[in-house]
């Protein structure tokens, strides 16, 4: 599960950014959520951060533990459609380890590398 600051606005970044599709959501009388979403058939979930419970956004300033593969079949299209949609280029697009792959930060401080192989 992703945890955001701004559950809301993390699923509607990912709709935009990624194509992904809201396939389940929750959402309590202060609005925070839990969404579950898709993008190609692959599915991964979003949430408000809870403290309380362990459940914290990431810290941009202190690094990252995670970082999230996104693969499909047009890596550039949506690394390109990410960064219009707000994320920031962290590594660009390029072919190396027979892959195609470039990295993008999204506002909420998860990173995604987005590729396809390209080679076995």
């Amino acid at each position: 599960m992703a945890f955001a600051r701004g559950g809301a606005a993390a699923v509607e970044f990912y709709k935009v950014a990624f194509g992904a599709e809201q396939v389940f959501r929750i959402e309590d009388p202060d609005g925070n959520v839990v969404a579950r979403l898709s993008v190609g058939g692959a599915e991964f979930w979003v949430s408000d951060e809870s403290p309380e419970h362990g459940n914290t956004a990431p810290n941009p300033a202190a690094g990252n533990s995670v970082r999230m593969v996104l693969t499909v079949a047009d890596p550039d299209a949506v690394f390109d459609q990410a960064v219009r949609a707000g994320a920031s280029a962290v590594a660009a697009m390029s072919e190396e380890h027979g892959w195609r792959v470039g990295r993008v930060a999204d506002p909420f401080g998860h990173h995604w590398e987005i590729g396809r192989q390209v080679a076995e």
